[in-house]
């Protein structure tokens, strides 16, 4: 039965990708752009999860941990670079 639920996991992440990708092409600002990128890293995390309950093994749910933070470090900085001009003060 879990099978099941990772098949559809899978096909609703990969979807969800698709779109992102599609957004991220047709988007048409600089900030739909950024929040694409964003959600596809939020993405990319489910799969690596859904991968790591499929493996049964915790590796990924600590590289999925680091691609969090990364995810979460780089917006911010480019919000910083945004509404100031630069990331470092």
């Amino acid at each position: 039965m879990i099978g099941y639920a990772l098949l559809f996991g899978y096909f609703a992440i990969s979807t969800a990708l698709l779109l992102n990708l599609w957004r991220l092409a047709a988007g048409p600002t600089l900030m739909d752009r950024v929040l694409a990128v964003d959600t596809m890293v939020i993405n990319a995390i489910a799969l690596i999860i859904l991968y790591g309950i499929e493996q049964h093994t915790k590796v990924y749910f600590e590289a999925a941990l680091l691609l969090a933070m990364f995810g979460f470090i780089s917006t911010v900085a480019y919000c910083r670079f945004v509404l100031r001009g630069d990331i470092i003060e």
